[in-house]
């Protein structure tokens, strides 16, 4: 029998990995990330005769990168393949990245074969074990008849709130083996919208009333729910201001006269003092991995409603008066609606954003060299459409694009703040690419993370995914400097030297750029933005601002009222 009719028919013999690709299908997977290894080199043949579209990496932790950045933008789960051993090893960073930043991902990996699992053996280890701690779900396919059920399983818990990162491990023999005839994929579920407590409504209501300063907080889960539409409403029919975190910047428009920036630097910022004033917080699809909640509630008695579609973790800052569990756009559109539109806006939300919009206007007309992070900030902003994505890599840049870039939407401003992982959004912007093909893609990124994983500009390239890398130059790991000279008073075994940039773009077949003054930066971008290919920009920054910045917001902290 050739493979063409054996793969004709669901009631023809076909083998586990084929199995496994149907079940794929079914899940409406269209993209598998990942390396080969000789250990699931079916699995790679029956996903070349998918519909499925195998995007080959140049390193697993690439690959699992991508899936995370899919299965954050899509909402459904991403998906990265290795092999045994190393392989998949190599994609357990990315895995629990995207455990942590709450977002749906399913790793499938090569295992040894059962006979001779029990046993010490080549490339073997416990990677169910290893995997545990940082998923929802991990598990062996131990038998071809499990396939339907397991994979079925792992996408449902990828997908359902809290979402995350789900692992299958399958044995080289399994995968080989054949699927009964009859064994089949199973019905795909979608979850319905449901409302919230008519009980836990009145009761959020009630302190709502008695308030007279209350700040909503939009998290990751608000821009998972596409709630942005109902957090807006809920600004507005009350008055209230609203603040974000670093995942959920967007979910308020940054433009608008009700929002007041992300909340989660590390020290006390502008926005920390709409929280200062606040006798309530309406804290919408927060989660405490985003940041500590001290920051925002230091005495813990600040009343809390939680509105998300589970409930929170506990802790003394974040000890919830009130949870509205259901679906949140429902959930604030009803407490709106029984609190009634009453004036709740206060003066200090102006001063606020007025604070926010001088330090940026301040960057956009700094000239010196190399860069303030302020103006790096404002011409990535200016060059990028409203639409357009950001992917902000962990590092001293990180607070500054969370603090300052201006953000319309959701999701277009990506940061990792669960993990907080270095070097995940060069591969993170071919996903994204690959998720959103009318957006144009930048990454903001250090050079110390750039180098993790720059050997995915080639994948960029072989795919067809255009993307400009803005590398911010400092010779250095820019965060543990700051926090270093912060705690301690110096920094130390933090500075290292860089390839030429340029040279290194083009000998990938990429384009490079050395910007020499600040004002090259902004018709340097918007030219590489307009090109249909990988450009890498080296952009040197001045990070004496930093230390600038922390002595500011003490004497703004001082004076504040």
């Amino acid at each position: 029998m050739d493979e063409t009719s054996r793969t004709e028919s669901p009631t023809q013999s076909r083998t586990t990995a084929e199995l496994i690709v149907e079940c794929l299908e079914n899940e409406g997977v269209t993209h598998v990330f990942g390396i080969p290894g000789e250990e699931n080199i079916r699995l790679v043949d029956a996903l070349s005769r998918s519909t499925i579209d195998y995007v080959l990496t140049r390193h697993e932790q690439g690959a699992s990168f991508m899936a995370e950045v899919y299965g954050r933008l899509t909402g459904k789960a991403g998906v990265c393949s290795a092999t045994l051993g190393p392989g998949a090893i190599n994609l357990l960073l990315g895995v629990a990245d995207a455990t942590t930043n709450s977002t749906p991902l399913v790793a499938i990996s090569a295992q040894v074969g059962m006979r001779r699992s029990f046993k010490e053996s080549h490339q073997g280890v416990d990677l169910v074990s290893m995997f545990a701690p940082v998923t929802k779900w991990s598990a062996l396919v131990a038998t071809p008849g499990s396939v339907p059920e397991m994979v079925r399983k792992a996408f449902k818990l990828a997908q359902t709130e809290r979402p995350g990162a789900v692992y299958l491990a399958v044995p080289e023999d399994v995968e080989q083996a054949d699927a009964a005839p009859e064994a089949r994929p199973l019905h795909v579920n979608v979850p319905r919208p449901d409302d919230p407590s008519a009980a836990q409504l009145d009761r959020a209501a009630q302190i709502l009333r008695a308030a007279r300063n209350p700040i909503v907080l939009a998290g990751h889960g608000a821009a998972r729910a596409d709630a942005a539409e109902a957090v807006r409403r809920f600004a507005e029919t009350l008055g209230v201001p609203v603040a974000t975190t670093f995942h959920g910047k967007g979910v308020m428009p940054d433009d608008h006269p009700l929002a007041l920036g992300a909340v989660g630097f590390m020290r006390h910022d502008y926005v920390n003092f709409g929280f200062d004033s606040a006798d309530a917080i309406v804290a919408v699809g927060y989660e405490l991995q985003e940041f500590d909640p001290i920051r925002i509630n230091p005495r813990g008695d600040t009343p809390i409603i939680h509105i998300h579609r589970f409930p929170a973790e506990v802790d003394t800052h974040y000890d919830v008066a009130v949870g509205l569990h259901a679906d949140i756009g429902r959930s604030l559109d009803a407490l709106a609606q029984a609190v009634g539109p009453e004036q709740r806006y206060t003066a200090i939300g102006e001063r606020i954003r007025t604070l926010l919009s001088a330090e940026l206007d301040r960057g956009r007309t700094d000239d010196s060299f190399p860069l303030a992070p302020a103006r790096i900030v404002a011409d990535t902003r200016a060059a990028l459409a409203r639409s357009d994505i950001a992917l902000v890599d962990t590092g001293a840049l990180k607070m500054w694009m969370a603090r300052l870039y201006p953000t319309y939407q959701p999701n277009t401003c990506l940061i990792s703040n669960g993990l907080s992982t270095m070097g995940w959004t060069l591969p993170g912007a071919i996903a994204a690419k690959i998720a959103r093909p009318e957006a144009k893609i930048l990454v903001s990124t250090g050079d110390g993370s750039f180098l993790m994983n720059s050997q995915e500009i080639e994948t960029a390239l072989r795919v067809g995914t255009p993307m400009v890398i803005l590398v911010w130059v400092d010779d250095a790991y820019g965060l543990i400097s700051w926090k270093m000279d912060l705690e301690i008073g110096h920094n130390v075994d933090t500075r290292f030297t860089n390839p030429d940039f340029v040279a290194y773009a083009q000998s990938f077949g990429a384009t490079g750029y050395r910007i020499g003054s600040a004002d090259e930066l902004l018709p340097t971008l918007r030219e590489a933005l307009a090109a249909d290919t990988v450009s890498i920009i080296a952009c040197p920054v001045d990070y004496s601002a930093n230390s600038a910045l922390i002595a500011s917001l003490g004497e703004l902290d001082d004076s504040f009222s």
